[in-house]
């Protein structure tokens, strides 16, 4: 979301805030290394889990209401939020609280993404280097976009016009054509349900709204028992109905046992998940428990490595739905981006938010073709790689695969045109480098050892007609000590 220069500072800082740390409320952040991590107890988890982490690039797709108007997803319907979710929704102002709640649920009436093509989005997925994708089925709004049994707020009710459209469970036909290209599949699901009257009274119309239900924990035990019974219901349906499904993207974060008032237990759901789908990866955000099997830091990248499977969520935009004036991040941005997220051990699930009309955004396809030419080169050095130290030296990362085999990649700047030599900084316990290969060309470097007061590790000589990537290059670095990266 942007504002006009000096009109809404205080907004705009806290929205950064609130981005970087994750959650609020006093929630943990659920990627902090000091949190334990509980080890799966199934083995066909545990090797799913290392599948996860050979595809390092997901595409994340936030799609929904918001869309068709251009708005911040969700939260404007929480009135505890309204001074910076509803910013970007001028019309609203002076307009009371259960007015613009009416506004926002309505917009179902005028969902009509007539230029949705799933097969297009898989394919340009695909191309462009994404190994799976993760989707909204449903946000906090409780809109659902696939053709659920129980609610009609849904793209497949009438009341919806884009319910004629042969597209219309967006979900079923988006999973199967990323299934048709061969990508993993992520679903994203929200615990909480703003729409549904056993989690808001009146959907939250004539209440103070927070993230929360309206009620005070305990006062109404039949409706809590009632909106579990549904969210169970939904989550179990999506997993049999629309699968085969790899990761089960739950948030709603603030709803489970020990850091809120109403416990949302995920036990009974998640065993009968497993159920049906027994190697399914169980995302359960913050719950820091045995539902929650990989870590997912959102827009904010680890200082260091971490010590489990993570992936972290970032926007490529500003936004993660769709907004006319949105300011996307540039190829040389993202590029370093992943190249950063990987060295580290991680996953990058790259957020784009597709237009009203359900088309993906020019800037953002730009982008994902830049990303795609770039893999196409170096993609030996981000995918089925795991972290390896120093990780990272100065414009340096450092990436291992599985097999042994280890990359140097350096990101450029703008401005930077070596044109002689190149300073590779490798660390002396990996040991003596016997040969470096520039993976783009497959061309063997020629080097020379170097170890000053400040460098140390080998200087590359370039060649007469070396031309740096735009953006980074990777090297293949075979060390003496390690007979397992000889290739």
């Amino acid at each position: 979301m942007k504002v006009k220069i000096g009109e809404k500072l205080i907004v705009v800082i806290l929205i950064a805030l609130a981005a970087t740390s994750g959650f609020t409320d006093g929630q943990k952040h659920p990627a902090r290394s000091t949190d334990p991590y509980v080890e799966p107890g199934s083995p066909l988890v545990r090797e799913r889990l290392e599948w996860f982490q050979d595809q390092k690039l997901c595409l994340m797709m936030h799609f929904g209401l918001y869309s068709t108007m251009g708005i911040t997803e969700s939260w404007p319907l929480v009135t505890k939020d309204a001074f910076w979710a509803r910013s970007d929704m001028e019309w609203t102002r002076g307009m009371d609280d259960a007015e613009v709640k009416r506004q926002y649920f309505a917009l179902n009436r005028s969902f009509n993404p007539i230029r949705f093509n799933a097969t297009d989005i898989a394919k340009l997925a695909k191309r462009c280097g994404f190994r799976y994708i993760t989707f909204t089925a449903k946000h906090h709004d409780g809109f659902c976009l696939y053709d659920t049994k129980y609610t009609d707020y849904k793209t497949t009710d009438p009341s919806c016009p884009y319910s004629t459209n042969p597209n219309a469970d967006i979900t079923k036909v988006l999973f199967d054509a990323c299934r048709a290209e061969g990508l993993g599949i992520s679903c994203y699901f929200s615990k909480a349900d703003f729409h549904n009257e056993d989690y808001w009274e009146n959907r939250g119309i004539g209440h103070y709204t927070d993230r929360w239900p309206t009620y005070k924990n305990g006062e109404q035990p039949e409706k809590w028992a009632r909106f579990k019974e549904f969210t169970k219901n939904q989550i179990l349906e999506l997993v049999r109905d629309y699968g085969p499904i790899d990761v089960l993207w739950i948030d709603g974060a603030w709803l489970f046992p020990w850091m809120g008032p109403f416990d949302f237990r995920m036990n009974g759901i998640a065993e009968e998940a497993w159920k049906i789908r027994p190697e399914l990866i169980i995302v359960d955000r913050g719950s820091n428990d045995q539902y929650m099997n990989l870590r997912t830091p959102e827009q904010c990248v680890p200082e260091k490595p971490l010590p489990f499977p993570w992936e972290t969520c970032i926007t490529m935009a500003d936004g993660w739905g769709y907004h006319y004036d949105d300011v996307y991040k540039s190829p040389r941005q993202l590029i370093h981006l992943l190249v950063d997220v990987v060295a580290k051990g991680g996953n990058l699930a790259l957020n784009v938010g597709p237009m009203p009309d359900g088309r993906m955004p020019r800037p953002a396809v730009e982008r994902m073709e830049a990303m795609g030419a770039w893999l196409k080169k170096n993609g030996e050095a981000i995918y089925a790689t795991r972290a390896i130290e120093p990780y990272a030296l100065k414009k340096w990362r450092f990436t291992r695969a599985k097999g042994g085999r280890v990359f140097a990649i350096r990101l450029w700047n703008e401005a930077e045109n070596p044109r002689v030599s190149l300073l590779l900084n490798v660390m002396p316990a990996q040991g003596e480098v016997v040969r470096v290969t520039h993976l783009a060309t497959g061309r063997d470097m020629k080097f020379t050892p170097t170890i000053g007061n400040y460098e140390r590790g080998v200087t590359l000589a370039l060649p007469p007609d070396f031309m740096r990537d735009a953006y980074a290059d990777a090297f293949a670095v075979q060390f003496k000590s390690n007979k397992e990266n000889k290739k």
